[in-house]
């Protein structure tokens, strides 16, 4: 029987491409408008908030290992909880799947196909994510550990290759709009870490469950290194991102650099590691559903159900009827549905659970 069970690197890789993703299409940008200059002590601020979350649903999860948020919920309210949050759980893997990939779209038309119909650039993903689910998760995964790699270098190397063009008096006053906006509104933009909802599903994937810690602060913080650096890309070379809204701005920032005349437009290149990397967090999306899903349905394969959730993120992708409510929903609703699921819902159901189980066995000890 083929070994399902993921290892803990393939475990961090996963939480990072997640976490990723979302920098990839407007994030960083919108950081920016929301923390001004501020913005890296803002990150710095709410990725020391993220380890700490992490680190809470490791012990959260301490007295149920092997078993994830569906499995605790089953445990908590029986199979009435257990099918509202995975319910849940599948709409916001799906529906934030299906924005992020609808934005990265219409970066794509502008950029590339500007007379192309957006619905054939879409289809043209959920073709590819409909032949990636058809093999198993665990193929999938070491697709995502070649891939990321090559988004992470590319980051780096933005960076680095900007550096010319950087302007470090933009990081000034270091608290934006001061220290209210910067560490009390600004606790909101904690979103960034929306991959965290990933330790709700894997425990039970886990090769070496007692590895849980470590992936989730690994993961967590190897993804608040790679933030930093795309706001601060951002920051240094663009103040004008402050006001104005750019569908894909890390591209316009690798459009600047050349190193001589055969290492010119990298920017192709960068995106067209960023588009597999778009497609390997649709992958997980639909894997995700899929997996929840054969839990709250008692099925025991998942093979018949697999290509039911792409055609789900096809349908949430097009449901914008323009750029305008594409962003709306990418930048205002995905942080409420984040803030409510992720940082809400999950630990809320953890933290009762752990309630009911610390009860009953003061109750066995009596």
């Amino acid at each position: 029987m083929p070994d399902t069970k993921i290892s803990t690197k393939e475990a961090i890789m996963l939480i990072i491409s997640i976490i990723i993703s979302h920098t990839i299409v407007t994030l960083p940008a919108t950081l920016l408008k929301n923390s001004k200059s501020g913005v890296i002590l803002n990150v710095i601020f709410i990725s020391i908030l993220a380890l700490i979350v992490a680190y809470i649903i490791y012990l959260l999860f301490k007295k149920f290992q092997g078993e994830d948020i569906i499995d605790i919920s089953n445990y908590l309210g029986g199979p009435f909880l257990k099918n509202i949050i995975g319910v849940i759980f599948i709409t916001y893997f799906v529906s934030t799947g299906g924005i992020l990939l609808r934005n990265f779209a219409e970066g794509l038309k502008v950029i590339y196909f500007p007379n192309t119909n957006i619905l054939y650039i879409i289809l043209s993903f959920i073709i590819t994510i409909c032949i990636t689910t058809s093999f198993t998760f665990k193929s999938n995964i070491k697709v995502i550990s070649i891939i990321l790699p090559i988004v992470i270098i590319s980051i780096i190397f933005l960076f680095i290759g900007n550096l010319p063009q950087f302007n470090f008096n933009q990081m000034f006053p270091l608290l934006g709009d001061g220290f209210y906006n910067t560490f009390v509104t600004g606790l909101g933009n904690i979103v960034a870490f929306g991959g965290i909802s990933c330790l709700y599903i894997i425990p039970p994937m886990l090769k070496n469950p007692e590895d849980f810690k470590k992936i989730a602060l690994t993961g967590i913080g190897i993804s608040a290194i790679y933030l930093v650096l795309c706001v601060a890309t951002l920051l240094f070379m663009f103040s004008f991102f402050l006001y104005v809204d750019e569908i894909l701005p890390l591209y316009t920032a690798a459009s600047y650099i050349e190193y001589g005349s055969f290492f010119q437009r990298l920017d192709s290149l960068f995106l067209l590691a960023w588009m597999l990397e778009i497609c390997c967090y649709l992958t997980i999306c639909s894997q995700f559903s899929c997996i929840v899903f054969k839990k709250v349905a008692n099925l025991k394969y998942e093979k018949p159900i697999k290509l039911i959730f792409p055609f789900l993120i096809f349908s949430f992708a097009l449901l914008p009827k323009n750029v305008a409510i594409s962003r709306f929903l990418g930048d205002t609703l995905y942080r409420y549905v984040v803030l409510f699921v992720v940082f809400g819902l999950g630990l809320l159901i953890l933290i009762l659970a752990n309630i009911k189980k610390k009860k009953e066995e003061h109750l066995n000890e009596k």
